[in-house]
């Protein structure tokens, strides 16, 4: 289909063309020649526009097709197991994580115990990677359901044609829409975008989830009676994270909370007004309790004439339609809902009396499903994170401090006595800020967001915003200044009589290595300390902690980050047991490979199995949004791989399994020396050649990146080259761009042959890690994706790129020696004779793509050099080099 789009719309000599050059790539891939080789460049170089763009939007297309092919084979294999007669269960199912649970004799207590704890919170964000416009997401979402659409067997051949005339309309329409945007988006465009995902799949979904766990409990322990509560929650960041996003302000915020209700007040009128249209059962064939006559008599006083339902004896549409306009009156008047809990008790008394006259009870299934919804959604719809740099707090506190008198330069000042004053302003019930002075712009914002969050807390309820995370917390005193901050908006309150008031939680984002290492012992100074002890106690004594995937890797390296992670995870949960603290541990991964990108369930599966009881909270990353939750079936699947993964896990952990907390010293002892490798080797090469940022900003399209309107936050910190201030996002993007995807890979090969050659035992002891050890076969596995997605045939393409031939030449060989050497160590411990032979599928997708990602590469070295070498280069050519970035991200799938 798209070759007769590619016909009609550049004529035959367009799809020739575009043949002819998909011929010669996959000739390459298969017998390397210098003469093919030569004839493909040549080939690319004689392109001129306009052929050239359609060359490249022919094989950009090509790949959002391919994708959602693969998502629609994956809605059909799921299908297949469901209609199996043989019983088979689809592994990483609920069902099959309940049948695990029955046939290793897990008891009804353990069970009910583990899913009181049970806690799985994902939090969409909008880190700006996201390269495919939100009109070519809603045509590819046409082309998937059409597609599910052709796999129905009963369709006659008029609709079957009917059918392949629509697709072929949205093929055509894919082809004349414009694939970039034509500005940035702003913060409430990214806040649309997120709430898209709320709208059209995951208000349906989770409440699903929750209802088919509850269906399996009751089909494999029939005699036992199951409560699962509201354990698989979604959050967002997306108006919320001011980390580095000027743009996201306290008027944001607001106007981002308001368009979370608003939403969410619509979805549950639609699901109100269906219900009524149901619920038809009159006085005079079924009986109700006195409580329920009593609420509908006292309440319809409340509304207007022409909003009371007029037929006497429709009891439970009477009932509706006094739900139905409290509901409209939120925020609007007296008469409106308070809380959620409000509405729920009303539900609730029409379930208990419906449920008096069914034969059974699943036939109530769409009120079962609206009450699980306005329990898990509240009014708020998703709880907003709000995240801020730690270097902001400190700059408003010290101007707090300085007008007062207290100290004159409080960021100059030892961390001890940094805490000291701070503990010293969190015992005494008097503000800091004063009425009328005038502060800094900088802090008044600061001060601004905190009043935000507090009249929020009024206007929307407790649930809208949570939590308050740190970017860069490196000490205790990041926290305090926080809860500073929030005790002058009130927002933490001390009494005259000690008592203390907090609603806020105030997290720390441990993100580099050296954060990383030092995490343990500033959550010990915390949990030792009285005023943080007593807001910890009126936060039920229950602290959440962040890790960063992304700065952490850029730092140190993916294997060293990946060490560092798990080893903080697992003693600060040692720590956490001894002072008595509930941990929750927030994940921030990113879809790609280099910010701890990979499927949901073993991203979970990676984790130290003991933390898996604390309630696990990850981000979804705005890059992965639309393959994971644009269509519902897909939706459903990652969700129910997380949650079925995440109660067998934290299950194990109910029943203190010996096998599950399973980890040899010898391996953590092997770990710690790879990783020390590790580490130096990375760094050598990142921070000790002094040609290195020259290469990277040279060799990667990085600079011309920043033309492509995919969010709303800068790529850098500050307005600076410094390597530090590059936000880790563009960085994993521009490497993935070149086919180099050192991020995701580099230094690993050096740590693990390192300690291989140490001792003859040693390939042993690392076959054994991979055979037991979830967080090392994670690892390893994870570096043969990179590796397979990494190209050296395509990237050695790059190095023209580099003015300076000879680092060029020199840095490059570094990065193939490594990658030679991480694969031959690879292939040692899985002892495969290829990577990913364990994934076959995946396997074979990569291959299959290289030879259609390979002509995007090379038209973009050429267009780059072009790009580069021109004083004044026209907008089109700019165009160009940004399809082919945008082709590029889709063709390599998990990279942005």
């Amino acid at each position: 289909m798209l070759g007769k789009v590619l016909v009609h719309q550049g004529g035959q000599e367009l799809l020739d063309k575009v043949e002819r050059i998909r011929k010669l790539t996959k000739d390459l891939r298969s017998t390397p020649d210098s003469s093919t080789y030569e004839t493909l460049k040549s080939e690319i170089t004689e392109l001129k526009p306009p052929m050239r763009s359609q060359v490249i939007r022919a094989f950009s297309i090509y790949f959002h097709l391919v994708n959602i092919a693969e998502q629609n084979h994956r809605i059909r294999r799921r299908r297949e197991y469901q209609l199996r007669e043989d019983m088979s269960v689809q592994p990483f199912s609920l069902e099959s994580a309940v049948q695990n649970l029955k046939e290793n004799d897990y008891s009804k207590d353990v069970i009910q115990e583990t899913l009181d704890k049970l806690s799985l919170e994902l939090i969409i964000t909008a880190h700006p990677t996201e390269a495919t416009k939100r009109t070519v997401l809603e045509i590819q979402k046409r082309i998937a359901t059409i597609l599910k659409q052709l796999d129905e067997s009963r369709l006659t051949r008029r609709e079957r044609e009917g059918v392949m005339d629509s697709l072929q309309n949205e093929v055509t329409a894919l082809w004349q829409t414009e694939e970039l945007r034509e500005r940035k988006p702003t913060v409430m465009d990214e806040v649309r975008n997120g709430l898209y995902y709320f709208d059209h799949t995951l208000f349906d979904v989770l409440p699903d989830i929750h209802q088919e766990l509850e269906h399996q409990l009751e089909v494999n322990y029939p005699e036992e009676e199951w409560s699962v509560p509201d354990f698989l929650h979604f959050g967002s960041w997306i108006g919320g994270d001011r980390d580095g996003n000027p743009n996201v302000t306290p008027e944001v915020t607001w106007e981002t909370l308001h368009k979370h209700r608003n939403l969410i007040l619509k979805k549950y009128e639609d699901s109100l007004v269906d219900l009524m249209k149901r619920f038809s059962q009159s006085l005079a064939y079924v009986q109700v309790s006195g409580k329920l006559m009593q609420s509908i008599e006292r309440e319809e006083t409340w509304l207007p004439e022409d909003k009371v339902w007029k037929v006497e004896k429709e009891v439970y549409r009477r009932k509706f339609a006094v739900i139905l306009e409290r509901l409209r009156q939120i925020g609007q008047s007296e008469t409106g809902y308070r809380s959620a809990d409000e509405m729920l008790n009303d539900l609730s008394l029409i379930q208990e009396n419906a449920l008096r006259h069914q034969p059974e009870s699943r036939e109530l299934k769409s009120l079962r499903k609206l009450i699980r919804q306005v329990s898990l959604f509240g009014f708020h719809l998703a709880t907003l994170d709000v995240r801020n740099h730690s270097g902001e707090h400190e700059i408003a506190v010290s101007e707090l401090l300085q007008k007062v008198g207290i100290t004159d330069d409080y960021s100059s000042l030892s961390e001890a006595d940094k805490t000291g004053i701070l503990e010293n302003v969190l015992k005494d019930p008097r503000p800091l800020s004063l009425l009328n002075e005038d502060y800094s712009e900088a802090t008044r914002q600061i001060m601004n967001v905190f009043h935000m969050i507090r009249d929020a807390h009024k206007e929307f309820g407790k649930r809208s915003i949570e939590v308050y995370l740190i970017s860069m917390t490196e000490s205790v005193s990041d926290l305090l200044e926080v809860l500073v901050l929030a005790k002058e908006a009130g927002i933490y309150r001390l009494h005259a009589d000690g008592s203390v008031e907090s609603d806020l939680d105030v997290a720390p984002l441990l993100e580099t290595v050296d954060d990383l290492v030092a995490g343990p012992d500033i959550i010990k100074t915390l949990f030792e300390m009285e005023v943080f002890s007593k807001h910890l106690e009126k936060r039920g004594n229950h602290q959440e902690i962040m890790l960063g995937y992304s700065d952490g890797s850029k730092d140190g390296g993916t294997l060293t980050a990946n060490w560092r992670l798990y080893k903080a995870q697992v003693e600060i949960h040692e720590m956490a047991r001894e002072y008595n603290i509930g941990l929750k541990f927030f994940h921030g991964r990113g879809g790609s490979l280099g910010r701890g990108g990979g499927p949901l369930h073993r991203s979970l599966l990676s984790q130290p199995v003991e933390t898996l009881g604390d309630g696990v909270k990850i981000t979804e990353q705005g890059e992965v949004l639309s393959s994971r939750y644009m269509l519902r079936d897909i939706a459903y699947r990652s969700l129910e791989q997380g949650a079925s993964t995440l109660l067998e896990g934290a299950a194990n952990v109910s029943k203190e399994s010996e096998q599950g907390f399973h980890r040899e010293d010898s391996w953590e002892e092997a770990m710690e020396e790879i990783s020390d490798v590790s580490l130096k080797t990375y760094q050598s090469l990142v921070f000790g050649d002094k040609d290195f940022i020259s290469y990277f900003n040279e060799a990667t399209p990085l600079n011309e990146l920043s033309e492509l309107n995919i969010g709303s936050r800068p790529m850098k910190r500050k307005d600076s080259s410094k390597f530090e201030n590059l936000r880790a996002i563009p960085w994993v993007f521009a490497w993935t761009q070149s086919r180099q995807l050192l991020p995701g890979w580099f230094a690993a090969g050096s740590g693990l042959a390192d300690y291989r050659d140490r001792a003859d035992g040693n390939m042993e002891l690392l076959r054994q890690m991979y055979e037991n050890w979830p967080f090392f076969r994670s690892t390893i596995n994870n570096l043969q994706m990179a590796l397979t997605k990494a190209d050296i045939q395509t990237a050695r393409e790059y190095k023209s790129l580099v003015k300076d031939e000879a680092v060029g030449e020199r840095i490059f060989n570094t990065i193939v020696d490594e990658y030679e050497r991480t694969k031959e160590v690879l292939l040692q411990i899985t002892e495969d004779d290829e990577l990913l032979d364990h994934q076959p599928t995946i396997q074979e997708s990569v291959r299959l793509r290289n030879p259609y990602v390979d002509p995007m590469n090379f038209l973009q070295v050429e267009l780059i050099k072009e790009l580069r070498e021109t004083k004044n280069p026209g907008d089109e050519l700019l165009k160009e080099v940004l399809l082919t970035i945008s082709g590029v991200a889709a063709g390599l799938r998990n990279t942005g």
